[in-house]
């Protein structure tokens, strides 16, 4: 869905993924269909701005059933999870949350893995569509080790609300955001104290999808452009959004939540160790206030030049209900952080999310 005003409301995912089926939430008054990777799910339900109101106030939810699940079963589930992947996973307790990445050979972020056990399985929630290449990935580094790897996107379906809650006995199993927060042994890229999203609550709750309408009920509903808004305010990067094919996790200050520095070895961590220890990311991300007097946004994936230069690329566009037209982009490393950027004729101040 394209915003009324000319931004592209959601950013197109890396690489061609399977579309999910669209949601029967679609089926509502008022909603409008999303595209991109948020497509399958309402863009609005009429009143984006209102959305984006109740869901921080936590009194709207917003449909993500479009997200994959997958189940990781079997004894050695979390020390088979923890060998690959950049999180300490061995000791996570029943309904603890955490959240964790997978990274090719040179350290290129390629999954995000949000993270909860049962006690008796391992749940996963991904980006839409990388249900199913993530399945088969960890079906390709099982050999002899007695996990079993589900994808369940067709059976389980997400909801997103403004919740700090983790879940409890007797309630939908939910997995809850630990953005900001610095998790186990890691780094922070940004400011740790005054981050603008210390505080935030949010949490993915898990529904049979037979049953998504009856767990939503008579809530009010956020669509993804109100979800997308607070993301981009909160400095939270998403796969696909903020990522790209050679994307490491400091360039997006993605240690803090996902990556442990001093863990066992798995695929990508000389890259991490050494970025982490020997130098800075090539690139770093920003977010940025946008001038909102034209009629229209810049696109995602826009050129953002400093004078004549291009020196990076927008990644996420948003209007936010307090702060007006916001985003995010990733910008070369050396690009001074007190200067004015341009994005096809828009003009930007920048706020550095990764310090130069």
């Amino acid at each position: 869905m394209r915003d009324p005003l000319g931004a592209s409301a959601t950013a197109e995912p890396t690489a061609p993924l399977e579309r999910p089926a669209p949601s029967p939430l679609l089926g509502r008054p008022g909603a409008v269909e999303g595209d991109g990777a948020d497509a399958t799910v309402a863009a609005h339900y009429g009143d984006p701005m209102r959305e984006q109101r109740l869901l921080t106030e936590g009194l709207a939810v917003v449909d993500l059933s479009h997200r994959g699940v997958v189940t990781v079963t079997g004894p050695d589930r979390l020390s088979w999870l923890h060998s690959l992947t950049t999180q300490q996973l061995t000791g996570l307790g029943p309904r603890a949350s955490t959240e964790s990445l997978v990274l090719s050979p040179k350290g290129h972020i390629e999954h995000d893995l949000h993270v909860v056990d049962d006690g008796e399985a391992t749940w996963v929630t991904t980006e839409p569509g990388d249900a199913a290449p993530l399945t088969a990935w960890l079906n390709s580094m099982r050999f002899m080790l007695r996990v079993e790897v589900t994808d369940r996107s067709g059976d389980w379906a997400v909801i997103g609300e403004a919740n700090a809650q983790e879940s409890h006995p007797g309630e939908p199993l939910a997995w809850r955001d630990p953005w900001p927060g610095l998790v186990g042994d890691t780094a922070a890229y940004g400011p740790v104290e005054g981050h603008p999203a210390q505080g935030r609550a949010w949490r993915e709750v898990l529904v049979p999808r037979a049953q998504l309408e009856e767990a939503v009920g008579d809530r009010d509903l956020a669509g993804s452009w109100a979800s997308e808004a607070l993301r981009v305010a909160a400095w939270r990067p998403r796969l696909g959004f903020e990522t790209d094919h050679r994307t490491i996790p400091h360039e997006v200050d993605w240690l803090r939540t996902a990556v442990h520095l001093h863990k066992g070895c798995y695929r990508g961590q000389e890259t991490v160790a050494r970025v982490h220890n020997l130098g800075r990311p090539p690139r770093r991300l920003v977010f940025l206030h946008l001038d909102g007097s034209g009629h229209t946004l810049p696109a995602v994936g826009a050129a953002v030049t400093l004078g004549e230069r291009p020196v990076g690329h927008l990644t996420s566009v948003s209007r936010h209900f307090e702060d007006g037209p916001i985003a995010l982009a990733l910008v070369k490393r050396n690009v001074p952080t007190d200067e004015q950027l341009d994005i096809g004729g828009v003009s930007a101040a920048q706020v550095a999310v990764v310090a130069p």
